[in-house]
């Protein structure tokens, strides 16, 4: 009789606790999941999980007023006018704050999905005086800034916090503005970003291990496309494959760049990057030319000394000058796969021109997706003509080309270049006697397809290319775009 009565007080029991612990515990899961620094907050009655974004400005480092990116705790931030600051004159919470001067300003490079507020300390720099400054916010990927808030005037010399209202839904990036006092600074310090949703990684959205919402290009009519600022977004010029076979056609991801390299040459056919806002920082020119370690054993590797007195420059085709944001992007760009012998007045001066003109675009607002090329043999040099170099092993080309198509920012590229875009197509002799000036050399896209055999729009649709491929572009830079 005794183990049945204890057969039923231990079921009792079992049953009385699972009943205790589910309407104790019933939504257990769902809190455990929550990130550690969630709130909630009301979108019209609607609660969802949101995130509170902080940036302290103490990781990053950027110490002149150049245009540049900078890696902060929270992502990729473009300054304009604008840099990391430490000095004593600097008022900050932390070490480090932003200063910004003229009408200079700081742009999140990332998205976040919904915000209730923004918070934000700002004072007047040293000893300067008043200035005025504005928040920004870009909606769903949309072309324009619009103002959010007040415009607020800076004018004590001690941190003072601001709150704007934001309540809106949606992919949002931020910026702010210096709007007035001229050479006055201010520092920021402690950018707050409450409400921020806990979003899902559906959509190809996804949230990382800390505070910032990585926004990993979402396919769709007005989001981001899948190859949205893929180097080789415009098509692969020759074909290349990186298949061993096709040594004189071998395809190399360089991340930074992509690139169709040829073993018998010892050097790239063409190189293709894509240029935008990003990618350009305050890194320093490294100037760390190095053979590609990644070709395969069989191959010759061009050194550095392997131009030594040839009277031609180590010119690159991806520039340095396009990849300065981060130190390892800099230093893909002195890859001597990378590089062709140039002669000195071409590089330092025709095609430098070239990409700083390319660079502007970029400044002015746009995107541009580039190709740049070599090809036949024999060129003049400083020391005078020659068809090799290196005891006869990297080929001197005779020509020198590229093409560039400009877009305004945005996404889903491929679908925004039609028959209106921009495109620059230049095609230059390798000779130490060229004219600084590249408009000489401007020609059409289909030229350059005559004289290489390559496709190189081959991804546009057909009637674009017949359009846009037989266009001289006829822009008028200002002088000092292409004269020393």
């Amino acid at each position: 009789m005794y183990p049945v009565i204890a057969k039923y007080y231990c079921l009792a029991f079992i049953f009385i606790t699972f009943a205790l612990l589910s309407s104790c515990g019933g939504n257990s899961s769902n809190t455990s999941s929550l990130p550690v620094n969630s709130t909630s907050v009301s979108y019209g009655g609607n609660y969802h999980t949101v995130q509170t974004i902080n940036e302290d400005f103490e990781q990053g480092h950027k110490a002149a007023y150049a245009n540049g990116t900078v890696n902060l705790k929270t992502g990729k931030w473009f300054f304009a006018d604008a840099l990391i600051a430490n000095s004593e004159a600097d008022f900050k919470t932390g070490s480090q704050a932003v200063r910004i001067k003229n009408n200079g300003k700081i742009s999140m490079l990332f998205e976040v999905e919904g915000a209730a507020s923004v918070t934000l300390k700002h004072a007047a720099y040293g000893n300067d005086g008043a200035s005025s400054w504005a928040l920004f916010v870009v909606v769903n990927g949309d072309k324009t800034y619009k103002q959010t808030g007040a415009t607020i005037t800076s004018s004590r010399h001690t941190l003072k916090t601001v709150t704007f209202n934001i309540h809106k839904t949606g992919r949002l990036r931020f910026e702010i503005r210096k709007l007035t006092g001229g050479k006055n600074r201010i520092n920021l310090d402690d950018f707050t970003i409450t409400g921020t949703q806990d979003i899902k990684s559906e959509a190809g959205t996804s949230v990382s291990t800390g505070d910032t919402i990585v926004y990993t290009k979402p396919t769709g009519t007005d989001s981001v496309a899948a190859n949205d600022n893929n180097n080789l977004l415009c098509g692969n010029p020759s074909g290349a494959t990186a298949d061993l076979s096709n040594y004189n056609n071998y395809l190399i991801n360089q991340k930074y760049y992509t690139e169709s390299y040829s073993r018998d040459r010892c050097g790239p056919n063409w190189v293709c990057w894509h240029l935008d806002a990003a990618d350009l920082g305050s890194t320093n020119r490294l100037n760390n030319f190095r053979p590609d370690t990644k070709l395969p054993a069989d191959w010759y590797e061009a050194q550095d000394y392997s131009y030594k007195n040839s009277g031609f420059d180590k010119g690159h085709n991806c520039p340095s000058g396009d990849r300065t944001n981060t130190t390892d992007a800099n230093s893909a760009t002195f890859l001597m796969d990378n590089i062709v012998p140039q002669a000195p007045y071409n590089n330092q001066r025709t095609w430098e021109h070239l990409e700083d003109y390319c660079r502007t675009q970029v400044q002015q607002g746009k995107e541009v997706y580039v190709m740049m090329g070599s090809y036949g043999t024999g060129g003049t040099g400083s020391k005078g003509y020659a068809t090799t170099i290196d005891e006869g092993r990297i080929n001197v080309p005779a020509r020198i080309w590229k093409v560039a198509v400009i877009i305004p920012n945005g996404n889903n590229d491929l679908k925004r270049i039609n028959r209106n875009t921009t495109v620059i197509a230049v095609d230059t002799p390798n000779d130490n006697g060229i004219g600084p000036n590249w408009m000489q050399y401007v020609c059409t896209i289909r030229d350059i397809e005559k004289n290489t055999g390559y496709n190189l729009l081959s991804s546009l649709p057909k009637p674009v290319q017949d359009a846009i491929e037989v266009i001289r572009f006829t822009g008028t830079p200002k002088r000092n775009t292409y004269y020393p």
